[in-house]
């Protein structure tokens, strides 16, 4: 699997999104991304696992880190991509356009031809994002390899439209459960129904009003959903235990253990098991280069609702932002398409930010 560097971003978009690169299958792209950028001097190429890191060393003032993730969930009769237009506008569907090949795509153009920008570059394409924490790249080459998260700001080229959307929400899953005692089904009362015990859980989840908080003259909307439901032993038994899953989206001025605290709040009374949390990202916009960046690119920052590795890179005191074609509502919708005018159109924005002096 070859990657031709000097094709148009679209191009490549479409190349990288045709190798399939499922979670946990992402080899087959990064040797393909590995391959293409070991050519240009300019760059010195760092492979970890599946995650492949290269990077200008000129002596800038200042560093910019630009990453993205390589894989995708998984593939619903939506790879190879096709050409297609919305409303009489171009775009190309397929896995992976929106989340997150397109912005990728763009980096690797970038990266291939700026080989004298005005800030140094760290240019990072990384695996397992879309699965549990413990196995995300980004995060697993942070723990080994330190010294390349050493930047002054940092881009994600998650999907934003195009538009510039600072920090992000974090993020929370816990299991509640309820428990009673099992009987036959003809003589109910002689049991303990745990699945009717949890409707009280859903009526609180059901009637939560989600929180609008504003951080750093950013808001962001928070939300609490029951996203699993598991119960029942057969047909004929009255259940003795159930479980919800719930997720919490937190604005990023929370904490996890603050976090915690509410969903524990809200749901008093009942057993909850906390499974995973990872902060949010405050926008960090504050920051001289990010207020050069977003001027750059002509950009209007949004916030970001769901989770990001934005979070990362602020957890190391690195101000983050996402930047990247495709609309965050069709990422890893079935009918996944991206404009291509956007993805021509953050190029642009990278390059002018990248090259101005």
């Amino acid at each position: 699997m070859v990657l031709d560097l000097t094709a148009t971003s679209v191009d490549l978009t479409r190349a990288i999104c045709d190798i399939p690169s499922v979670s946990g299958d992402e080899k087959p792209l990064a040797d393909a991304i590995e391959a293409a950028l070991r050519p240009f001097a300019h760059l010195e190429v760092i492979r970890h696992g599946n995650t492949i890191v290269a990077r200008t060393d000129l002596g800038r003032a200042q560093r910019v880190a630009i990453a993205g993730h390589i894989d995708t969930v998984p593939i619903n009769g939506n790879v190879p991509t096709k050409d297609v237009e919305i409303d009489g506008v171009p775009h190309l569907w397929g896995r992976g356009t929106v989340d997150m090949k397109a912005g990728a795509a763009v980096q690797l153009k970038l990266a291939a031809e700026l080989s004298d920008p005005a800030i140094d570059i760290t240019w990072m394409w990384y695996d397992n994002e879309e699965v549990e924490a413990s196995k995300n790249g980004l995060g697993l080459l942070a723990a080994v390899r330190p010294d390349l998260f050493e930047a002054d700001f940092a881009i994600l080229g998650e999907p934003s439209n195009g538009e510039v959307e600072g920090g992000c929400n974090g993020t929370l899953r816990a299991l509640v459960r309820t428990h009673g005692v099992r009987a036959h089904a003809a003589r109910a009362w002689i049991g303990e129904n745990a699945i009717h015990r949890a409707a009280p859980i859903l009526t609180r989840l059901a009637e939560y009003r989600a929180q609008e908080v504003e951080v750093e003259g950013l808001v962001y909307r928070e939300s609490l959903s029951a996203v699993r439901i598991v119960g029942g032993v057969a047909g004929n038994v009255i259940p003795d235990a159930c479980e919800i899953e719930v997720n919490y989206r937190f604005a990023p001025s929370k904490t996890a253990a603050e976090a915690e605290e509410h969903i524990r709040t809200v749901l008093a009374g009942f057993e909850v098991e906390v499974t995973d949390a990872a902060e949010g990202a405050r926008p960090g916009l504050d920051a001289p280069i990010a207020q050069q960046f977003v001027t750059a690119v002509g950009a209007e920052p949004r916030p970001k609702y769901g989770w990001t590795d934005v979070a990362r890179f602020s957890a190391l005191g690195i101000p983050a932002v996402n930047y990247g074609p495709g609309d965050p509502h069709l990422a890893h919708h079935d009918e996944e398409r991206v404009p291509l005018a956007q993805i021509d159109a953050v190029e642009r924005g990278l390059r002018a930010w990248l090259s101005a002096r």
